[in-house]
């Protein structure tokens, strides 16, 4: 099974159950370890994130929208709509991959999507995350668990981006903020998903994808 990625487009669902339903599946891995590697396509209502190592005066003027202190790690970033969020259920020592090994795979999936929308992208060493002339476009956060990933990346597609001044996105003051309508123009954003689908079939080292059905719950 571990040949084969199973994806699942879940459309928009809330942050806090999405993330309580990786770490039920992340946690039932143990019990079965032949269990089908996934990646959840998703998006999420607007909502800040903190990861492990997030610090509070990294929220500047969070208003209305809700904070919700996850276990990812990175600091706080924005989710919401128009944002494609890919999560990341792999077994990581199935796939032997180490984890700053499975960033730059992650990075490269993305670099190689902007690329095919004719936007030139770039990795920083320093600071996780894909940039286009020093703007982020892609933030990526990661928990390791029994050997297995969740949480994954956000990619900015085609969204209100005024949110993330509202924070020091991941940590950086005044850290400038894109996203892939203003490089490439009207999007599709099934399109983009089907793309970012197949970066990912490649850059993890899949034979192929399939479609799985059904809800996470």
């Amino acid at each position: 099974m571990s040949q084969v990625l199973g994806i699942r487009e879940l459309g928009q669902l809330d942050y806090e159950r999405t993330w309580l339903a990786m770490q039920r599946f992340t946690e039932a891995r143990k019990q079965q370890p032949d269990t089908q590697d996934e990646v959840w396509l998703v998006q999420h209502p607007p909502v800040f994130t903190q990861g492990q190592a997030g610090k509070a005066e990294h929220l500047l003027l969070p208003g209305d929208i809700p904070v919700v202190k996850s276990d990812r790690g990175g600091q706080v970033t924005y989710h919401g709509p128009g944002q494609m969020v890919a999560y990341l259920l792999l077994d990581v020592r199935r796939l032997g991959f180490g984890v700053r090994e499975l960033v730059s795979r992650m990075e490269r999936c993305l670099i190689e999507l902007l690329a095919s929308y004719g936007v030139n992208a770039q990795a920083k060493v320093d600071a996780p995350g894909v940039y286009v002339d020093g703007a982020k476009i892609a933030s990526l956060g990661l928990r390791i668990r029994n050997g297995c990933s969740f949480h994954g990346l956000a990619l900015n597609v085609d969204m209100d981006l005024e949110p993330f001044r509202r924070i020091n996105p991941c940590g950086y003051a005044g850290l400038a903020m894109t996203q892939l309508r203003d490089h490439a123009g009207p999007i599709e954003f099934a399109e983009v998903s089907a793309r970012l689908r197949a970066q990912l079939v490649k850059h993890l080292d899949y034979a192929e994808q399939t479609t799985l059905t059904g809800g996470i719950d």
